[in-house]
């Protein structure tokens, strides 16, 4: 199976390293220059791995609106439009930032309706993208808060060493190694529509800092604030949510209990910052 990813960024290079499929960085509003690569390469799958999450986080999405939204809702439309004019197989990276809670202790479905749609403009372009694309053919995956094997600086672990202040709320994250292989799957499988792509359970950020002091760094220091103090440093309200992953599972698609899954992510992580 050929494959081509738009996006050089994180997911991108990782997927393309892992899958094997060619990675291109050309501006995807660039609709000739689009087909003209499509029409080069001429492959069965497109992953869409462009977006816009901000640097260095997604308070500058709200500063930066006209780039964020073609970066989230302009640039996966012109690929799937592409695809489904052409019959590629169409796979795109979203994200399940677009809830708040634990929908009662159950989290929350692919069938449910995103309720963070006020509170912060990134969560705004990717619901307004997940609907859209809803209406073409493709596979659409929700990503949260991903841990990676490895260094880097869209790795949560990289980002929570750099604060000295975290919150100590639960919510829904995705393991890279485990995405990886799943996504594999659902593209062998040729699965269309959206799935939440996060571990069972949920962890918090303090619990994955701890469990980075003992397998990595028992002298790194931080400390807890409430999600309220968190409020009142950042521009946009965050996303604290717990996805529901049953929708995966029914696909004999199984990634490890988030706590399991974290802690071997860090044991190969140590291996990069001896």
């Amino acid at each position: 199976m050929k494959g081509l990813i738009f996006g050089k960024g994180f997911f991108g290079t990782r997927l393309s390293l892992e899958l094997g499929y060619e990675l291109s960085g050309i501006d995807v509003l660039n609709k000739i220059q689009l087909e003209e690569v499509i029409d080069s390469i001429k492959p069965d799958v497109i992953i869409n791995a462009v977006g816009k999450t901000g640097k260095p986080n997604i308070d500058w999405c709200k500063n930066n609106k006209a780039e964020t939204i073609q970066g989230n809702i302009i640039a996966p439309l012109n690929i799937s439009t592409a695809c489904a004019e052409k019959g590629i197989y169409f796979v795109h990276l979203g994200t399940g930032c677009i809830y708040s809670g634990d929908n009662n202790g159950k989290g929350f479905s692919e069938e449910d309706e995103p309720n963070f749609y006020g509170p912060q403009f990134y969560a705004k372009t990717k619901i307004l993208s997940e609907k859209a694309l809803a209406e073409l053919p493709g596979l659409q995956i929700r990503i949260r808060l991903p841990v990676d094997d490895r260094p880097h600086s869209k790795n949560l672990i990289d980002k929570l060493l750099k604060y000295p202040q975290i919150v100590d709320i639960q919510n829904s994250i995705t393991t890279v190694p485990h995405m990886i292989k799943a996504i594999e799957e659902l593209i062998i499988k040729k699965k269309e529509g959206i799935y939440n792509m996060t571990n069972p359970g949920t962890i918090s950020a303090v619990e994955i800092i701890r469990m980075y002091q003992e397998i990595i760094d028992p002298s790194h220091k931080f400390q807890i604030i409430s999600s309220a103090s968190l409020d009142n440093l950042v521009l946009d309200k965050r996303s604290n949510c717990m996805l529901n992953s049953n929708k995966l599972e029914a696909e004999g698609i199984f990634i490890p209990e988030i706590h399991e899954a974290v802690k071997s992510c860090l044991i190969e992580y140590k291996k990069f910052v001896r």
